[in-house]
């Protein structure tokens, strides 16, 4: 175990004068190397309060830039980050936090490809992403390699917090969940929106239960999912009981190695894209080019109402995903049917349920709205 020196004696002040976690407790998380899954809403204050806290080395995996629409929630980042590459700005920060702390940058996507090779140096695993492709691909790996998942989700106003170990004793996530849902059943949150306190709030009981983890202090949420609803400040704790039939964690496991879930939750597969004969594609610039020579087309717009009320494309008929099975009766059937969401999600299932029902001519708008104001619109607001 590291000894600390004279100025983190000093630093860990606070920590120290606690009884049960005193100088032992600060020479295990100097000790220890933990690995974030994501540096956005939640990998902001995971990754902010475990470098303040004292943990030794802190992993970052994440591919993005930081983008204007970040800053509502991300607060490991700043207007003068804007088009930085998030893990070189999130090391800044974090080394002016705590200059003690060993940053590891892994700017790239956590995939079936890197993620055994990556987790391997740490000890405990924290998922700070919001998508589910990662987030079974993250809980995997974490079982084969025997370390803790702390996991942690964030929708809206509502949240959730747990520890997933079956080497301790405690269920997977897929316990829980078996298999990823089909594209577009579950929103992002780049879909469905997150008041912007709500990450802070999840992300630093995911730090404290790593914390706990390391240090020995106190009951981690092993084998207990913590829902927090914001609205109601109301806390809710369920029991997970680990499942002998789960296709990793199980008595006779059917899956033993990684797999990438890109097709899952309107996340665009770039492995394997789904070929045109199965969902017929638009991009952006073919939109404009037939909108600008009068093709006859309908234009439907798959989003919320509350999200058109930002940005819409003239001429588009608004017809949310959830209600369009009862209003076929509105869509033309002599005119090729376009569809777009805000990222492309939404209407590849659009386009899907509408050939199940008999339209032939749908076509789904590569990258939604957000492609239209980024490459053909600039003027138009992004959200």
């Amino acid at each position: 175990m590291p000894d600390l020196t004279p100025d983190e004696l000093r630093r860990y002040a606070r920590h120290l004068a606690i009884p049960e976690f005193g100088i032992e407790g600060q020479r295990r998380l100097k000790a220890a190397r933990v690995l974030c899954i994501g540096a956005g809403g939640l990998g902001s204050p995971i990754s902010l309060y475990l470098a303040a806290a004292g943990v030794g080395g802190l992993g970052l995996v994440d591919p993005d830039v930081v983008e204007i629409t970040n800053l509502q929630r991300q607060i490991l980042f700043g207007q003068r980050d804007l088009g930085r590459k998030k893990l070189e700005a999130a090391r800044d920060r974090l080394l002016d936090v705590n200059p003690h702390l060993d940053v590891r940058l892994h700017p790239e996507l956590f995939n079936a490809a890197n993620a055994m090779r990556i987790a391997a140096d740490y000890d405990v695993i924290i998922d700070g992403t919001d998508n589910f492709p990662t987030r079974y691909l993250s809980n995997d790996v974490a079982v084969w390699l025997r370390k803790p998942n702390v996991y942690g989700s964030i929708l809206r106003f509502d949240g959730q917090v747990g520890v997933f170990a079956p080497h301790l004793g405690a269920p997977c996530y897929r316990c829980m969940c078996p298999q990823p849902p089909p594209p577009g059943l579950v929103p992002s949150c780049a879909e469905g929106g997150v008041l912007g306190v709500l990450p802070g709030l999840i992300g630093t009981m995911q730090a404290l239960e790593a914390i706990k983890i390391i240090t020995g202090i106190g009951q981690p949420l092993l084998g207990k999912l913590l829902h927090v609803d914001t609205l109601s400040m109301r806390f809710r704790t369920l029991t997970l009981r680990r499942d002998p039939l789960c296709p990793v964690c199980g008595d006779q496991p059917s899956i033993t190695e990684p797999i990438d879930y890109e097709g899952f939750c309107g996340i665009p597969q770039a492995s394997a894209p789904v070929s045109s004969s199965e969902l017929p594609t638009m991009t952006v610039h073919e939109l404009k080019q037939l909108r600008d020579t009068g093709d006859n087309h309908f234009l439907l717009d798959v989003r919320e109402p509350h999200e058109q009320s930002i940005c819409r494309i003239d001429g588009a008929v608004l017809i949310p995903l959830g209600d369009l099975e009862n209003r076929t009766a509105e869509l033309p059937r002599d005119k090729r049917i376009l569809i777009h969401c805000k990222s492309g999600g939404r209407s590849a299932r659009a386009v899907s349920k509408l050939r199940e029902l008999g339209f032939e001519d749908v076509w789904n708008i590569s990258g939604g709205i957000i492609a239209w104001a980024r490459e053909i619109d600039p003027k138009m607001a992004e959200y």
